[in-house]
């Protein structure tokens, strides 16, 4: 199975067919077959919610949606973690609905990193009425406008401490798809390493939408664009300006903070703990080739995959101003 999975990666991401295996070769049909019938079903569902068939729902607060076009590794769930933190230090108590696949691990590692404070998690698939739930507990204030209107659900045995943490804004954790739900911003992040691939859409490319859909974003984001070439940035930018010349585009890196231990995630090591030391990398994130690339560029760790020491890390979104 996983070597399935990884010529189907294979594929998605080179154009040369030359190269390809017998086994790279029998698969794409199945894929082409399987990958138009994507695209028909992705337009019509975007025709259904255009024509109004599909009605769309407008949280009483701004929506701000961080999504993709592509499978895994763009950096969506810290960028909404890294959003949600920053609209606590301007005072605004933050809501991240997300959807919490597979198993949720995301959305447990949301919690913990923002443990104690203002930013709540909301995990499910039908993002409003999560989102209501959490307007009925803790009430809502709108900062749009010049007056602000509020609105408090609260239980009196809750106590009045409660309505300081009324949601003033909410972050959607992978929501370019989700058409169903309207924003107020849209960002579209971007995997630097790898962007588009073969520039199909899924399974015979990695794209979950044509990459016209950037017309519908304000912010474009670049992420691992420390690990890219200048040349590689360029020509990424090229392609989004061709789409829509007017959207901003940032970039962004991933940088180690400090290890923990499994058995107590409160404990914190420098990273100068590990210098040159021998470890295990042991990832299940969407793109851990940048994971490993970013360790050996920052000379943290010596990889060796014989090694039988496992250490995790806790990495976080670091904002940069666009380069050109």
């Amino acid at each position: 199975m996983e070597k399935l999975k990884q010529a189907v990666k294979e594929i998605a991401y080179y154009r040369h067919q030359a190269k390809f295996s017998k086994l790279h070769l029998s698969l794409i049909p199945f894929l082409s077959l399987s990958s138009s019938l994507y695209g028909a079903l992705l337009y019509t569902r975007q025709s259904l919610y255009r024509s109004g068939f599909f009605s769309k729902n407008r949280l009483p607060v701004p929506v701000i949606s961080v999504g993709n076009l592509t499978w895994g590794g763009n950096g969506k769930t810290p960028m909404a973690e890294f959003i949600a933190k920053r609209l606590a230090d301007y005072g605004i108590s933050p809501l991240i609905l997300t959807r919490g696949y597979a198993g949720g691990d995301e959305a447990k590692m949301l919690k913990r990193h923002l443990l104690g404070g203002p930013v709540k998690v909301g995990v499910g698939a039908n993002r409003v009425a999560t989102a209501n739930l959490f307007f009925e507990k803790y009430g809502y204030v709108d900062y749009r406008g010049s007056k602000f209107f509020e609105r408090t659900y609260l239980d009196p045995k809750m106590g009045s401490h409660v309505g300081s943490q009324k949601i003033g804004a909410a972050v959607l954790d992978d929501g370019m798809q989700h058409w169903s739900l309207c924003r107020d911003l849209e960002i579209v992040m971007i995997n630097g390493l790898m962007p588009w691939g073969n520039c199909k859409l899924l399974p015979l490319g990695p794209l979950r939408e044509p990459l016209i859909a950037i017309k519908r974003a304000n912010i474009a984001v670049v992420h691992h664009a420390d690990l890219v070439l200048e040349q590689k940035l360029k020509d990424i930018k090229l392609v989004v300006q061709e789409i829509k010349e007017s959207l901003p585009i940032f970039y962004t890196r991933m940088t180690p903070s400090y290890f923990f231990e499994l058995r107590n995630i409160s404990t914190k090591m420098h990273l100068g703990a590990v210098l040159d030391a021998v470890v295990l990398c042991v990832s299940a994130i969407g793109s851990p080739d940048a994971f490993v690339r970013a360790m050996e560029k920052d000379h943290y760790l010596s990889i060796d995959l014989t090694s039988v020491t496992i250490t995790r890390f806790n990495l976080r979104t670091m904002i940069e101003t666009p380069r050109f």
